[in-house]
């Protein structure tokens, strides 16, 4: 089964990857990285069929290069600078960035490794093909669209109705059912409801005329642990630092859980509230971490009111409305939702994941606040950093 190219533009991927690939191009170009795939879903196979299907669609990936209109798109966004545009009329993926192979199982293995600039930008166009390609070649295809179909028209139908009333981004590219249906799905909910601001995918944000919407991932923050002369525990307030550096103030909502939160509210200190329009929650307990946020705020004399509190972990459209109805009165609430927009179907959504686990040679790893997304291939670094994290924990707090 020969599959039509899934990723014919290189703007489609989701736009926190040339926020971050921006600031690495312009302080960090020195910092090489690899990243793994994983699928999280127990059992999950993938045939040789798909294997081959998936290394065919690499290769076709690898062939494209920024069109004339897709630059002067990232131009005139209002904080992409004219010298990483120009740069990205130079660059393109490199084949041999990554590696590919099947266990006898049928475990997949990816592993992209190369310059930081250019390795990371692999991950969102990956996992859109891996995506796709499992699922046109393992399901029939057209019932689940008409499942999809279903549950799209039955949101539609409780935001026009008034059960949804909050303001959502589309955070879908990563685990769409196809490039078709993400189309789609973003066209007729920016079309037929007033509730959706935005995506992330630059591609469809270009195309439908939408706010394209990101800012930082948690990998941003992990390349800092690859840098020698930064202590771990301190990652955060130069990931910060260089953030603020490269816009001011601009582009500002900051991904809190990477190395915990309650190791993050340590280093978002007064200019850092003022410089950070927002915050973002993508672990952990939400009604917690927004009361530990809004505290913060108000430690510091900022009027939570004022601030953003952006929920993108695994949302489905009920979540987020206890989220709304909750927190509502007492800041600026909105959500990145992600599979429940794109993939959204009769059959389980994959749980897949390419992430940055070493920088330099050396091991990087993301904590968050849910221990059972901590994900690093060093298991004695993993522990290391643990204790880095609980030392100064413990002699700041």
């Amino acid at each position: 089964m020969k599959l039509d190219p899934i990723v014919v533009s290189l703007l489609d991927t989701d736009l926190y990857k040339f926020n971050m690939d921006q600031v690495i191009f312009h302080k960090h170009t020195d910092l090489c990285g690899e990243y793994y795939f994983r699928c999280r879903n127990e059992g999950t196979v993938f045939t040789k069929e798909m294997f081959e299907e998936i290394n065919a669609q690499i290769d076709h990936l690898c062939t494209l290069t920024f069109r004339k209109d897709e630059l002067e798109y990232l131009d005139s966004i209002r904080f992409i600078k004219r010298d990483y545009v120009e740069f990205l009329r130079l660059w393109r993926p490199i084949r041999d960035y990554v590696e590919t192979s099947l266990s006898p199982e049928g475990e997949l293995s990816i592993v992209v490794k190369g310059p930081l600039f250019s390795a990371m930008q692999f991950e969102i166009y990956l996992l859109e093909i891996v995506n796709e390609v499992y699922f046109r070649m393992r399901y029939d295809y057209d019932t689940l669209l008409v499942s999809a179909r279903e549950r799209l028209d039955r949101k539609i139908q409780d935001f026009n109705s008034g059960k949804y009333t909050f303001s959502f981004a589309e955070f879908g590219c990563r685990r769409r059912l196809s490039r078709e249906w993400e189309d789609e799905a973003v066209r007729r909910l920016a079309t037929e409801t007033k509730n959706c601001t935005g995506t992330s995918n630059v591609y469809l944000a270009k195309k439908y005329g939408l706010t394209p919407i990101g800012t930082y991932a948690h990998e941003f923050v992990q390349m800092y642990q690859g840098i020698d002369s930064i202590p771990l525990a301190y990652t955060n307030h130069y990931a910060m630092a260089d953030w603020y550096d490269e816009y001011k103030g601009d582009n500002g909502t900051a991904l809190t859980d990477t190395i915990t939160t309650d190791l993050f509210l340590l280093d978002f200190n007064r200019a850092m509230v003022n410089n950070f329009n927002g915050v973002r929650h993508d672990s952990g307990d939400p009604y917690a971490w927004g009361e530990k946020i809004i505290a913060h705020y108000q430690k510091y004399g900022a009027d939570p009111k004022t601030k953003l509190l952006l929920f993108s972990d695994s949302l489905d459209f009920d979540r987020a409305q206890a989220l709304y109805d909750y927190f509502k009165d007492r800041a600026k609430v909105s959500f990145g939702i992600g599979t429940f927009c794109s993939n959204d179907t009769s059959e389980e959504p994959l749980n897949i994941v390419i992430k940055l686990q070493t920088v330099n040679g050396r091991a990087v790893a993301k904590l968050s606040d849910t221990p059972g997304k901590a994900m690093c291939r060093d298991m004695d670094y993993l522990e290391y950093l643990k204790r880095s994290v609980a030392f100064r924990l413990n002699r700041e707090k």
